[in-house]
């Protein structure tokens, strides 16, 4: 059965710059922030500021950027940098820095950014996220039947920006999903598809999912967990911020419900490598694919445009489907 094709944005003299922005470069990640810099920063990113003061470059951090600057401007820098961690963007919408200063400052897996927002994103996100929106504080634990109307809940770690998403949400509507990423741009034009087309079974959450994960699930939480095209972190030195590891597939399967599957799906052959490695190693995950490999990605899950894109290219994608023992 051919779902039926979601309705986009409407159109809006400041939303071709999305369009845009979701254009890859060649060479890049599906889920990998827009014109970002050799650090991970975005070119609209305020400068990082150093303990003494001073704003960091982002290219040879040995001078620094502010020297003999006056004093009250670098408070001034530090305040706007202090404001733009606590605030959120837009009235009523996502925190910039939800869990704050009370939780650990461990290796993530991710890379905030703050690209351009549409006005149809802004109008999303200041409309809806107090309906469908939540940040990940860790301050509290979620009641998931309460929050889904006693839907069965499957967790989604990284949505770009939610056409994907979105088409799940409306082939199953069954099925609650829980969707989590720290792009502003992605989170609003989720919201925006789920309220265009009419779904009530997407909310969507802001920050850090492994604090979500530890803080504010109980356990048998999850009727399912689906981890798509997560950063692949190329580099040797950047491979211990990979999400998939032995530690998060201890936490996941104490979320999730048994028989409940994970789903990861990737085009970077070393990744999924590691991904059949690990999880097949887990004495709580059984491979749900009778060879023991990789299994042929299933029908629910959307071919994206990204996707697409990589396969015309010659990239093949993996996906891993194991069930909780």
């Amino acid at each position: 059965m051919v779902s039926e094709p979601l309705n986009p944005s409407p159109a809006t003299p400041g939303d071709a710059a999305a369009e845009t922005d979701s254009t890859l470069p060649s060479g890049t990640h599906p889920t990998d922030p827009p014109a970002t810099g050799r650090d991970g920063t975005h070119p609209t990113d305020p400068p990082a500021i150093r303990s003494d003061g001073t704003a960091s470059t982002g290219a040879d951090d040995a001078a620094p950027a502010t020297a003999g600057i006056p004093d009250e401007l670098r408070a001034a820098a530090l305040d706007r940098a202090r404001r733009l961690r606590q605030e959120p963007r837009f009235p009523g919408g996502p925190a910039a820095d939800p869990a704050g200063s009370h939780h650990e400052r461990r290796i993530r897996s991710f890379q905030p950014r703050r690209s351009r927002v549409t006005p149809g994103q802004q109008d999303a996100l200041e409309r809806l996220w107090p309906k469908w929106g939540l940040d990940i504080d860790g301050l509290r634990v979620l009641d998931l039947p309460e929050l889904f109307d006693g839907l069965p809940v499957v967790l989604e770690i990284g949505f770009g920006m939610g056409e994907a998403t979105a088409q799940m949400a409306a082939d199953d509507p069954g099925t609650g999903i829980l969707a989590v990423d720290v792009h502003t741009p992605g989170q609003g034009n989720l919201l925006g598809l789920a309220d265009r087309n009419g779904m009530s079974n997407i909310r969507v959450a802001n920050g850090d999912a492994i604090i979500l994960l530890r803080e504010m699930l109980v356990a048998d939480a999850l009727d399912g967990l689906r981890v798509y095209f997560p950063d692949p972190w190329p580099k040797s030195r950047h491979h211990k911020r990979r999400l998939i590891q032995p530690e998060f597939l201890d936490l996941a399967a104490q979320r999730l419900k048994p028989g409940a599957v994970l789903h990861c799906a990737t085009d970077w052959e070393p990744y999924a490598e590691q991904m059949l490695e690990v999880l097949t190693a887990h004495p709580r995950f059984e491979n749900t694919a009778a060879d023991g490999g990789y299994a042929p990605r299933p029908a629910f899950r959307p071919l994206t445009r990204f996707e697409g894109q990589g396969l015309d290219k010659g990239h093949v994608v993996h996906d891993l489907l194991f069930a909780r023992s």
